[in-house]
């Protein structure tokens, strides 16, 4: 008989998990009757619930008490890395140079200003403060008035992402204005007095755009979307000179713009909506740059004269590349900046307004991430991009954009014996079973090699909403990385790593692919000699956490460890439920079973609640938010218990922040540790501790 792993051991040492009990709810849908077995858990404030998942979060304590002493080492390994006090570059708007900092003990950054020419620092925000009282703290935005008089900033102390808009004086700190239950965007008028902001309806949706007279005390509707497939948001141009209100659904856009000089004035359509037209809007001297779908899918770069609002009038300004998906623009006088995606991989090019001229900017690895970084000023004559690779911690640049010198401004330091030469980064072809070749980003210590029974790995998916998982430096990583873990980014169908199609490819009737892609891809990193088969852990979150929850019902066999966090995995039932938050919104994303046959069946066949079976299934971490407005707490609560009543001698623990939300624990030491419990538990796993 084969050795017990010492997780199983501990597995088998806390006794008997917590179990729901029953209380079916039939649902019945097309010829098919739904049994959803645990409905109840739906009631948060419920005594039984909150008794149910503090339970559940006292079992995984108990299975994994004892790898404390490997989860300390690990936190203490990932805190003695980071420089703990350390400032951000500073960005000049106007009158003041704007900047963060943290410092040692301290969970939160803090938001700072400096007037140019002085070295008087002026604290606009400390988030330590805004957190005083609360387990968790998010800033949903800090918007600074045109006068630089005024700061708006919203404020979350639960992780529901309802966020509380205040108005604070700069100088005094006075709090002038607070409104409850916002969303997300701000947006000031030309005269500082007026504050744009959003707020969403009982299904979490985005619907409607306020403005917060400051003279008057006052509020006003300023728009509403009745549509719920489309959600508001609300910004401005980067010359200050419109409000752009977005109306967007998955599929089609729709702007409205308001002259910052004129605020109480009605929005007015930049163009009519059009279904499938996707776009997004930049205001240049008397033109707006638009960044749209119109002529092809990948996006390309059109202009148009100020007050034409018919989208037929839209003039190509560029021609577009094949291959190549236009992500986001960066405007100035002279100059504009186009973050483009190419191979899996990001890259910068700027063009001369002046002269038609572009320039690419250079990276100097190809497995690499390359992106604009914060330009405040319009005028601006140097563009701040960003760097990073899998090696290659977050870098912050200046280039001259006339002459096309980079200078470094700054690179995160990485305490410690560091040195980026110890480890390489490299791109894999997986072959997909239907012939798509699949983008890996692999990272690993320099002196591994592939060898005929492999390594440890990890692998990252996520594969959903044309999302890209780019390869980025991160120092927490390198305590799997020098324990001889390799790891890697599989660039799966349904993300948008190789452009609109990429996405399309992995989307409604075609989702399956997503998750084929990802086994497939780990059979490649097999096959190659990187990954030992044995020893492979898998890991994702939210709609990746569904991905995981795929994978493991597909093949159970080939992946050691799964962690899914916050997942998407009783997609169907919340699908099929309107009333949920997001739900409408999201049928243009899955589909709608409701009224499309061929896509409840697709649906059914993949959601990872509906396909448990009776196989050995792999150690298992689940994670849930209680205050998730995205991935309800009782789906991840719901999967485990079907996992643990239908599968092999299951090994899942599902552990649940009781007072946060979608993104987990706020506070960044509190980030570290989770961490440093995820990794505990995969090592763990992997037989590596």
């Amino acid at each position: 008989m084969a050795s017990m792993s010492y997780l199983e051991e501990m597995f088998q040492n806390a006794g008997t998990p917590p179990h729901a009990e029953e209380t079916p709810t039939v649902l019945t849908h097309f010829e098919d009757d739904r049994v959803d077995e645990y409905y109840w858990l739906r009631d948060k404030d419920s005594p039984k619930v909150i008794e149910l998942l503090s339970q559940e979060n006292s079992y995984a304590k108990s299975v994994t008490s004892g790898l404390k002493a490997l989860e300390e080492e690990l936190f203490n390994e990932m805190k003695g890395r980071i420089k703990e006090t350390d400032l951000s570059v500073p960005v000049l708007k106007k009158n003041y140079y704007y900047f963060s900092k943290t410092e040692e003990g301290k969970q939160y950054p803090i938001h700072v200003r400096k007037r140019v020419g002085s070295e008087t620092e002026e604290i606009l925000l400390d988030e330590n403060l805004e957190a005083s009282g609360h387990s968790f703290f998010a800033l949903g935005g800090l918007s600074v008035s045109p006068d630089e008089r005024l700061a708006a900033y919203l404020r979350d102390i639960d992780g529901s992402e309802l966020y509380t808009l205040r108005v604070r004086d700069t100088a005094s700190g006075d709090v002038k204005a607070e409104i409850e239950e916002c969303y997300y965007g701000l947006a000031w008028s030309l005269d500082s007095q007026i504050v744009f902001f959003t707020k969403t309806d009982d299904q979490m949706r985005p619907y409607q755009v306020w403005r917060l007279d400051l003279v008057k005390s006052t509020t006003e509707l300023v728009f509403q979307e009745d549509d719920d497939g489309y959600f508001v948001g609300i910004g401005t141009t980067k010359d200050d000179m419109f409000i752009v209100i977005e109306a967007a659904s998955k599929t089609t856009t729709q702007v409205l713009l308001i002259n910052a000089s004129t605020p109480l004035s009605p929005p007015q359509r930049f163009t009519d909506r059009v279904k499938d037209l996707e776009y997004s809007v930049e205001h240049w001297q008397n033109r707006f740059f638009v960044v749209t779908n119109r002529d092809n899918p990948d996006f390309s770069l059109m202009v148009v004269d100020e007050g034409v609002n018919d989208h037929t009038c839209w003039e190509p300004f560029l021609e577009a590349v094949a291959g190549v998906r236009l992500l986001d623009t960066e405007i100035f006088s002279d100059f504009i900046a186009l973050e483009e995606r190419y191979q899996a991989t990001t890259r910068l090019r700027v063009v001369d307004l002046r002269s038609r001229r572009i320039y690419e900017v250079p990276k100097k690895e190809e497995v690499s991430s390359i992106f604009i970084g914060e330009n405040a000023e319009f005028s601006a004559k140097a563009l701040r991009y960003e760097y990073s690779s899998l090696t290659t911690p977050r870098s912050v640049f200046d280039i001259d954009l006339e002459s096309h010198e980079s200078i470094l401004l700054k690179q995160t330091e990485v305490l410690g014996d560091f040195d980026s030469s110890r480890y390489i980064t490299f791109r894999v072809w997986a072959d997909a079973r239907d012939g798509t070749k699949i983008p890996l980003s692999v990272v690993s210590r320099a002196d591994i090699h592939p060898i005929q029974n492999g390594h440890p790995t990890l692998i990252y998916g996520y594969g959903s909403y044309e999302h890209s998982i780019d390869p980025v430096f991160s120092s927490l990583r390198l305590s799997l990385l020098d324990r001889g873990v390799i790891f890697a980014f599989a660039h799966i169908r349904g993300g948008g790593e190789m452009g609109r199609s990429w996405y399309l490819d992995g989307k409604f009737e075609k989702k399956v692919h997503t998750f084929t892609d990802f086994i497939d891809a780990t059979k490649a990193l097999i096959k190659l000699g990187w990954a030992d088969p044995n020893r492979i852990a898998a890991r994702g979150g939210s709609a990746g956490g569904m991905l995981m929850g795929a994978i493991a019902n597909m093949a159970p066999e080939l992946y050691k460890v799964i962690v899914a966090e916050v997942p998407f995995v009783d997609c169907l039932t919340t699908i099929l439920d309107p009333s949920l938050p997001l739900t409408t919104f999201e049928w243009e994303e899955w589909g709608n079973p409701v009224v499309d046959k061929a896509i409840y069946e697709v649906m059914k066949s993949y959601t990872p609640y509906e396909n448990v079976t009776d196989a050995q299934y792999p150690f298992m971490l689940v994670t849930a938010g209680l205050n998730d407005p995205r991935v309800s707490y009782w789906e991840p609560a719901k999967w485990m218990q079907r996992l643990r009543k239908r599968t092999r001698n299951p090994r899942i623990i599902l552990k649940t922040e009781m007072g946060a939300g979608h993104q987990g624990p706020s506070g960044r030491y509190e980030i570290w540790r989770d961490e440093a419990f995820v990794y505990a538990f995969v090592l763990s796993a992997l037989e590596l501790a």
